[in-house]
């Protein structure tokens, strides 16, 4: 069975606190993508970026001090038809960091045969829950699209798609 994973695909990071320009133009190959794992019985997971108030006293937050995607805020959601087409078989993690051990946990006991993940950033958020996936199911096949992913620095894309490909996650 396959998973796709959704990651980080939120208003903060599109149009909002930490957006940039381009990242919009994931949502239509994203919702492909959705479909597609839908129709062929796959399991569809987002990650949600998840702070709080005081995500500026964090560690992350002394290092990036742009305080975003706090839980319950606009910003914290799925952007646009992305969030439409959110379904009740999906499965939601939010994350407090830029990894996720429950996806970990979550891949590993559902033993999934693939996992392609998507989103933003792919220099940080991504690549970070890409190594998770391949860490969790060293003998399944993970794959990054590198047109369903993007990056306010476009060196820092091509250089996270690298080092995917050196821990041999497939790089579409």
């Amino acid at each position: 069975m396959k998973a796709l994973v959704v990651v980080d695909y939120q208003a903060d990071f599109v149009n909002g606190a930490l957006g940039f320009a381009g990242a919009e133009l994931l949502e239509p190959v994203i919702l492909k993508k959705i479909e597609k794992c839908r129709a062929e019985g796959g399991q569809v997971i987002f990650t949600l970026d998840t702070h709080s108030e005081n995500y500026l006293e964090t560690a992350e937050g002394k290092k990036l001090p742009v305080v975003h995607c706090v839980d319950g805020t606009a910003g914290h959601r799925l952007y646009g038809r992305i969030a439409d087409c959110a379904a009740e078989c999906d499965i939601v993690i939010k994350k407090p960091a830029f990894g996720s051990l429950e996806l970990a946990d979550l891949l590993k006991k559902c033993g999934f045969d693939e996992v392609e993940l998507c989103g933003l950033v792919t220099d940080i958020c991504v690549v970070s829950n890409a190594v998770i996936a391949k860490a969790a199911l060293p003998e399944s096949r993970i794959v990054v699209d590198s047109k369903a992913c993007a990056s306010f620095d476009r060196n820092a894309h091509e250089s996270a798609l690298t080092v995917m490909r050196s821990v041999q996650i497939d790089v579409l």
